[in-house]
């Protein structure tokens, strides 16, 4: 069974950090899984840095900005992961945008992924109707799941489609905006999570956007499975650098 459909069934709420590549330096991408691993998260999402990143907010752009100045490339992101699975078992996701993938070539992506032993990806601008007509054939054959994102203005009949064509989780955004640029949840988007939750969708919520410490993971979960957190972190790297990881983690979640 895939890493993440696995993690998804164990009894309590998970914790998703995102992070960017090639930050803050070139070849701290092995270290920062590991640390994450033994800190207790349970996924972690690798970001493939791209030139124009549409749904990131300023913090997760710089560091995107930084990561291709320090040198990092989709080829260099899999050399950096091909023994990775040596040193952690939790599932590994990538997000990125498509135009690295195509640019790459989407079934030489693939094979790369099932190689390094990623688990699934996150690719905010490939639509759920092209996914599905193009390429759910060849992701499946290389084991990978496609986590597709809703947010508050997603129709109901369109997030019930993407509930029939995802099959790990479906990332929840919660706000509109770009990433890291929420302060705690209103009445609204509490209202959005009770509304998402009342659909009773077969695929289980991880909501990203807005969480940065245990008060908001904690309204987030609420009525999802888990919480994903990046802006917060790769601000937390720029601070610290790679070496107090798990003082992050602790303070966002109380660890069993």
């Amino acid at each position: 069974m895939n890493r993440i459909k696995q993690k998804l069934q164990e009894d309590h709420k998970l914790l998703s950090i995102y992070f960017t590549a090639g930050f803050p330096n070139i070849n701290d991408t092995e270290k920062i899984i590991v640390d994450l691993e033994k800190s207790g998260v349970d996924f972690i999402e690798i970001g493939l840095p791209f030139s124009d990143p549409l749904a990131d907010g300023p913090t997760i752009q710089e560091s995107s900005t930084k990561a291709l100045k320090n040198g990092m490339t989709t080829e260099k992101l899999f050399s950096q992961l091909k023994n990775i699975r040596d040193k952690v078992k939790i599932p590994l996701i990538i997000m990125g945008y498509f135009n690295p993938m195509l640019q790459y070539g989407v079934e030489k992506f693939c094979k790369k992924c099932q190689e390094c032993g990623i688990d699934g990806l996150i690719i905010p601008d490939l639509p759920v109707d092209v996914y599905h007509e193009d390429y759910k054939e060849l992701f499946e054959s290389y084991g990978l799941i496609n986590v597709f994102l809703i947010t508050p203005q997603t129709p109901d009949e369109r997030i019930r489609y993407i509930d029939s064509v995802s099959d790990g989780f479906i990332y929840m955004v919660s706000s509109a905006s770009v990433t890291g640029s929420t302060s705690g949840f209103g009445e609204e988007t509490r209202n959005y999570f009770k509304r998402i939750d009342g659909l009773k969708l077969k695929n289980p919520q991880i909501v990203g956007f807005g969480i940065k410490d245990q008060e908001t993971f904690d309204q987030a979960t609420e009525y999802a499975k888990g919480a994903i957190i990046g802006s917060a972190f790769i601000k937390h790297l720029e601070k610290h650098g790679v070496e107090k990881t798990s003082d992050f983690v602790e303070n966002v979640k109380a660890l069993t």
